[in-house]
This record gives C-alpha cells, sequence and structure tokens, in this order.
C-alpha cells in the first residue's frame, strides 16, 4: 500500500499510520529483485514486443507460437495474464460489408460439404468466396479459391466490379494452375455470383461436384471467411490505399 502511494502521501507520514518504520520501508524497496520476478519483468517485455513485431493482430494462442519461434517458452495462462496486466488487446476488425447476394431466384446446390472441413489430399475440395478492399478510389474486390487440404490458395482474381467474371477468373487460374482430376469438390456460398447460369455452366465444363452453403449461414464456408479475416487482420487493416493498384500490389 505505501509503495503504490508514494507519489501521492510522504512516505514517513503513512509509515506512522501503518506502523511501518520509513527506514524498513526504504530496505525493502532496495531488495535485489527475486528470480521470478526478475523472469517476470523479462516475458513483460518479450510480450510487447511481439505484440508490436505482430502490429497487434495476435491472441494469446498465437502469440505463445510467435515467441516460441523467437526461443522463448511460456505458458498460456501466463501470457493472457500478462496481456491483461499491460492492457494488450487486439486491434478490432472493420464492420462488415456484404460481397454476395443469396436473394435471387437462381437455382442453388444442396450442401455436400457439411462443413467436413478435414479432407485426404489435395485437389478433393475447394472453396471459395468473394471479399472486398477499401481504397481512396472506390472498392476492390477479390475472389478466392482455397484447397482445404493444406490451405493453399490455388486461385485468385481481382476487380473493381462485384460480377460473376471475377470467380470465373478466380477457378479459370485455379484449374489452370492445378488441373484437378474428376473427384473435385467446388463449395461456395449461394450468392448470385456463384449462382449464375454462365459459372454453373463453367463448373459442369470442369467435372465439378458443386456444393453451397445454407441460408445465411457463414460457419458452412467457415475456412474461405478465416483466410479472408487475417488477410484483413495482418495486413488491410493497418493499411489506406490510395488506389486499386496499390492494394492489389500489396496484397499479392
Amino acid at each position: 500500500m505505501i509503495h503504490e502511494l508514494r507519489l501521492q502521501y510522504p512516505v514517513p507520514m503513512m509509515g506512522r499510520i501503518m506502523s511501518v518504520s520509513a527506514s524498513g520501508y526504504y530496505a525493502w524497496v532496495d531488495r535485489p529483485l527475486s528470480k521470478r520476478a526478475r523472469e517476470e519483468m523479462r516475458l513483460e517485455l518479450e510480450i510487447k514486443a511481439a505484440d508490436k513485431r505482430t502490429r497487434q493482430t495476435y491472441g494469446p494462442e498465437r502469440l505463445q507460437c510467435d515467441l516460441a519461434e523467437h526461443g522463448i517458452q511460456v505458458g498460456i495462462c501466463r501470457i493472457r495474464r500478462i496481456r491483461k496486466k499491460l492492457g494488450i488487446r487486439c486491434k478490432q476488425k472493420r464492420k462488415f460489408k456484404a460481397t454476395t447476394h443469396s436473394k435471387h431466384k437462381l437455382p442453388v446446390a444442396e450442401n455436400a460439404l457439411g462443413q467436413q472441413f478435414k479432407v485426404a489430399g489435395p485437389n478433393r475440395v475447394w472453396v471459395s468466396d468473394i471479399t472486398y478492399v477499401p481504397t481512396d478510389e472506390g472498392w476492390l474486390y477479390l475472389a478466392g479459391h482455397k484447397d482445404l487440404f493444406n490451405g493453399e490458395i490455388v486461385g485468385y482474381a481481382m476487380g473493381e466490379r462485384l460480377t460473376r467474371n471475377l470467380v470465373s477468373q478466380s477457378l479459370f487460374r485455379a484449374v489452370a494452375t492445378k488441373q484437378p482430376g474428376k473427384e473435385l469438390m467446388h463449395h461456395s456460398d449461394r450468392g448470385s455470383q456463384y449462382c449464375s447460369y454462365e459459372y454453373r455452366r463453367l463448373l459442369d465444363q470442369f467435372d465439378l461436384k458443386v456444393s453451397m452453403s445454407g441460408t445465411g449461414n457463414c460457419f458452412d464456408n467457415a475456412p474461405m471467411e478465416s483466410f479472408w479475416g487475417t488477410l484483413k487482420q495482418e495486413l488491410v487493416h493497418h493499411r489506406r490505399y490510395s488506389t486499386r493498384q496499390e492494394a492489389v500490389r500489396d496484397i499479392t
């Protein structure tokens, strides 16, 4: 208590009230730090450095991995406690902007994937989605295709308009690069870009089995949503892009 209030009240006065001698208090202040106290101070500095290094985007679990990569082994509970003590929090995501429109009369496919996100090998399941990046020129839209086996982005496309051509370009790039077999499943949401007759014909042309998320259920396409979230948390939200081309260069 005396140490906490030392800048507000005279130490001798507080010592008299609490029956503690001033000399005893100063001897306590000058005592050598314990091994645990020194370790605590070191970890506080390391966690601050890791938080800055990861641009305030990592939670406790990912901070633990980052620290381990730098040779620092520390328990997750201790990281949580020190983060709370230091007031460290991840930067918040910006408000959501809808990129697909599922209120249409186009035919939709069943959810054949059913949130079975673990697959036995590459080119068995690709998931696809669209997101956006703000620039001073306006929105830059991104379409991507991700392989569930290893998390690789097998195809992507960017443009200033949200059209079916965007997802078609991403799919073309993925197929040209990976040349998948007929066992491949393509999963997406029910947005009009994916349900369009032109895009469905493209899927048929490539002999891809089609699966679509349930209405309004973002968890059905969680792996792709997670990738966009990470991209924005770790890169996009730390930038202000003057032009769409500047954003394209940064992302690619």
